[in-house]
């Protein structure tokens, strides 16, 4: 009978997390004559930290291609000015943002050398001011369409390169934060052309997906380092069917690896998931998400606890529009493509982030007769990876010890609460201010497990508190990377 309950507990749990769940109305982010674009690579052009959300594209507003900038301080209810981030009379485009704490990290190509070549800055404040650029690669042939992910003071980025002869992915770092880079390592070996990389980080395990021709179509390729990009292991092919697999996006929770990508098999182009549960070792079968004659294609991922959260576009409604799917189990089960978007123009190369309880989606669209940023953002769209462990009803409130502690980057923290109502979990840093909520909302009575992935944290002190009703309780917590 109790495992009977915890069931139908936590299935109710999830019903209203997604009753709760509500996409608020589009918001539009840039406004001038000229087209902004999104990358159009699967390269994330959003990121979240608590409740600063920060977004880069670029634009043409000055007569040649530059790197923007926006952000909100306030998780996305309203917006500050653009910042212009390049400044130099080539093309500059395809950037990718990665966040830890107050430190951004802007990624992007940059032709001002006569090539293009792989271009980085970073904000130490949370996006209010910028440092120079600084040139990480330096060779006459192609580097381009760069990815850019962090954990801690580890910066990973990748980018494909032509100075092989053909495409091949390469791999640069930056042990403290961006204020040095390592050397150029190559990742991929192969005949064929290596395109498109993505890059994951959390901890000191590296994750890097990419699609690749060595077998005469192009097929998903994964490559992990389990010490921070020092070293890599071999090379996994992911995919294996007749058809074209591209444009992989991969995002990393715990020992979770999800791995999206567009493919081909089908007739035309559906997005498919893949995930590994340990780490990368070892990986599950293939899942088809989507499924309709149209094509859907550049699927962009971002997870937080159990919580997988997709993101593409698709034209089964005739012109191209956006949509979004989520799993809260850690990938297993999936619920319905939500369509985000609906205008007779295009919406088109999304990307997703989160941050909290928030989901937060960029996207190029030209219903304004040119194409523009748009934003979406679902406050109570991500449950944070919560879990009802026991549905017996305790005789009190209480906070436990996460565990483990020290940790990194992922720990537990279990509470209790006696009876229903508003429950909110937050972790604090060391001056107080909040870094990110992992519950927010009305829950039944029981005893709950919340895991919190620090992945994007630098390591130290950290504090978590609990409010519920009359009762308030703060416990310490060490994360060390």
């Amino acid at each position: 009978m109790k495992k009977i309950l915890l069931a139908i507990t936590f299935s109710l749990i999830l019903q209203s997390f997604g009753l709760l769940a509500q996409w608020q109305s589009d918001l539009r982010l840039t406004n001038d004559p000229a087209f902004s674009y999104t990358p159009d690579n699967n390269a994330w052009c959003v990121a979240a930290s608590a409740n600063v959300v920060h977004v880069v594209w670029y634009d043409i507003r000055d007569g040649n291609r530059e790197i923007y900038y926006k952000r909100s301080a306030d998780g996305g209810a309203s917006w500050g000015a653009d910042t212009r981030l390049t400044n130099n009379s080539a093309l500059s485009e395809l950037p990718s943002i990665a966040v830890s704490g107050l430190e951004v990290h802007v990624v992007w190509h940059d032709a001002r050398d006569g090539n293009r070549e792989i271009y980085y800055k970073r904000s130490l404040d949370g996006g209010v001011s910028w440092e120079a650029d600084t040139r990480i690669t330096d060779n006459v042939e192609v580097s381009q369409l760069p990815s850019v992910s962090v954990s801690g003071q580890l910066v990973s980025l990748v980018w494909q390169d032509s100075r092989d002869g053909n495409e091949e992915i390469y791999y640069n770092r930056s042990t403290n934060g961006g204020a040095s880079w390592g050397t150029d390592t190559r990742i991929s070996n192969a005949a064929g052309n290596s395109n498109s990389p993505s890059v994951t980080v959390s901890g000191l395990f590296v994750h890097v997906v990419w699609y690749d021709l060595r077998d005469g179509n192009w097929e998903i390729y994964y490559k992990r380092s389990s010490d921070g990009g020092a070293s890599w292991g071999p090379e996994t092919r992911l995919t294996n069917n007749a058809a074209f697999s591209q444009l992989p996006s991969v995002a990393v929770s715990g020992q979770v690896v999800s791995v999206l990508w567009q493919d081909e098999r089908d007739g035309n182009y559906e997005i498919y998931y893949k995930r590994s549960i340990d780490g990368g070792v070892s990986w599950g079968a293939d899942t088809r998400l989507t499924n309709n004659p149209a094509p859907s294609v550049n699927p962009s991922v971002s997870v937080s606890g159990l919580a997988v959260h997709v993101v593409w576009f698709d034209n089964r409604d005739v012109n191209e529009e956006i949509y979004y799917k989520r799993s809260i189990d850690g990938g297993v089960n999936w619920g319905a493509d939500t369509r985000l978007t609906n205008n007779t123009s295009s919406s088109q190369y999304s990307s997703v982030a989160v941050s909290g309880s928030s989901v937060h989606v960029v996207w190029q669209d030209n219903r304004d007769g040119n194409y523009e940023l748009y934003y979406k953002r679902d406050p109570t769209g991500n449950p944070i990876g919560i879990i009802n462990i026991n549905s017996e009803i305790p005789k009190e409130f209480s906070l436990s010890q996460n565990y483990p502690n020290p940790f990194n980057p992922v720990t537990n923290i279990e509470f209790q609460i006696p009876k229903a109502g508003f429950v909110k979990l937050t972790v604090f840093d060391q001056l107080g201010k909040e870094v990110e909520t992992l519950s927010e909302g009305n829950l039944n009575a029981g005893t709950y497990k919340v895991d919190w992935n620090a992945g994007n944290y630098p390591s130290g002190v950290y504090f978590y508190r609990l409010t519920a009703e009359n009762y308030t309780r703060t416990s310490k917590m060490i994360l060390i990377k």
